[in-house]
């Protein structure tokens, strides 16, 4: 049974290989399998069966015993718009190539409860961001107003391999442990123009011997552009594989109360690597060079969670999670390191994030409606971790408040659909000037997810 159950899971792992949005979480979304996404993202301290081992994996001890499967799948819809301040245009993120929106992220788990002892598998997208504004866009435009009919798009995918185990000391406490294999990939077209090349080799944020070779090209240098991308739906520009872990304990101080808390390590993946094209926008055209490119130390941050869950009454459960999300020390620079074909040179930029520190709170309601029916509902509301002079308008990271809501149907004893809608309310974020962007932009952005799930216990 574990190998077929490890085999499924490395299946669904080249299967969740699909492009996922940003969630309100930053990169990560805001809960996994449709009970916790329809209860705010709460996950601390509830039996959620297989999908509980992505936030602590000591909640696989609440299960009963025996074991349970889970399948399930997110769609993820965008609205994302960014407007020029100066000018007045707007360019929304959109399907302008094959591989772009709306985005799904597909779920799969097994977990096996069988006296003291509980473990789980499993594949699960973790999340990442999408966008797509195509070339003709004002975003398009290099310094002094030159149409460079580049693309501007992004997407990140993380993927998630769940490894995890619970021992029950009594029937009050458990503990559990988890480790994770993780997949990054990347796909990136971000036009910088001369403005934002001048900033950035002026704040020391750009060596290299081909900072020198784009100031040779004087005034006729327009911008330049990093395009690191596979145009279909599988492809990443640059990818790797890394590792994370995680701890967590569920106390259970009468059988009414659960309490719960866990800690998710920050990520240790691979310098994300692959082919590039660096191309200098001049007045006299476009002038492309091949190379070899790492995203350097890209990691997921580490997570605190603290959490309970209550039964007010044999039909009413009310859970809540405070979560501490470490991005401060994730996600200070995006580190770009390029290398052109044939040794004509390298060029190493710090792209400034500086993402803060986040707190997120999170509530969920269910109601036992019948035998058969559950009804679910939650909140969830977040810091900004993105400063606003850091924003680029390929990578939107800024939602903070959610509303959600969903059910469970009882197909028979053994098996369950779960569904689960929430709503990232708009938000909008404004960045005056370089080095990010070049004229002012603000940036809105709102998004809707649907989670689906099938579970069957045996």
């Amino acid at each position: 049974m574990i190998k077929n159950t490890i085999s499924l899971a490395l299946l669904a792992a080249s299967a969740a290989v699909v492009p996922v949005a940003q969630a309100t979480d930053v990169f990560r979304l805001e809960g996994f399998g449709a009970q916790s996404r329809a209860m705010g993202g709460t996950a601390a301290a509830q039996n959620l069966g297989p999908a509980g081992m992505m936030t602590n994996p000591a909640t696989l001890s609440l299960m009963a015993d025996g074991n349970q499967f889970m399948v399930g799948l997110d769609v993820v819809t965008t609205d994302i718009t960014v407007t020029d301040n100066r000018t007045g245009e707007s360019v929304s993120s959109d399907t302008h190539s094959n591989n772009r929106g709306p985005y799904f992220a597909p779920e799969l788990g097994y977990a096996r409860h069988s006296g003291a002892w509980s473990y789980g598998v499993g594949a699960f997208a973790h999340g990442g961001l999408g966008t797509e504004y195509g070339s003709s866009s004002f975003l398009s435009r290099a310094t002094g107003g030159l149409n460079s009919g580049l693309d501007n798009s992004s997407r990140l995918l993380v993927l998630n391999i769940p490894f995890a185990a619970s021992y029950q000391f009594n029937d009050q406490l458990a503990v559990g442990g988890g480790l994770d294999a993780v997949w990054q990939g990347l796909n990136l077209n971000l036009l910088l123009g001369a403005d934002q090349v001048g900033s950035l080799i002026g704040a020391g944020r750009a060596s290299g011997s081909l900072v020198g070779t784009l100031g040779g090209l004087g005034p006729a240098l327009a911008g330049a552009h990093f395009s690191l991308t596979q145009n279909h739906a599988l492809g990443s520009g640059v990818d790797a594989w890394g590792y994370t872990g995680r701890l967590g304990v569920v106390y259970k101080p009468s059988p009414e109360a659960t309490l719960g808390a866990s800690y998710t390590a920050k990520s240790h993946v691979a310098d994300l690597s692959g082919s590039a094209l660096l191309t200098a926008v001049t007045t006299n055209g476009n002038l492309p060079l091949p190379g070899q490119i790492k995203v350097q130390d890209f990691q997921m941050p580490a997570i605190l969670t603290l959490g309970f869950t209550a039964h007010l009454a044999p039909e009413w459960t009310l859970a809540g999670d405070l979560s501490r999300v470490f991005w401060a020390d994730a996600f200070k620079d995006i580190k770009v390191a390029f290398v052109a074909d044939g040794g004509a040179g390298n060029l190493n930029v710090l792209l400034p994030q500086n993402y803060q520190d986040q707190t997120i709170l999170a509530l969920g309601v269910a109601y036992q409606a019948s035998k058969a029916w559950t009804l679910r509902g939650g909140v969830r509301l977040a810091q900004q971790a993105l400063p606003s002079n850091t924003l680029f308008a390929v990578i939107p990271a800024i939602p903070t408040r959610h509303a959600s809501a969903g059910f469970a149907y009882a197909l028979s004893d053994a098996s369950k659909i779960e569904f689960a809608y929430s709503h990232a309310f708009q938000e909008t974020l404004s960045n005056a000037g370089p080095p990010n962007t070049s004229d002012p932009i603000s940036v809105s952005h709102a998004q809707d997810n649907l989670s689906l799930s099938y579970g069957y216990t045996f």
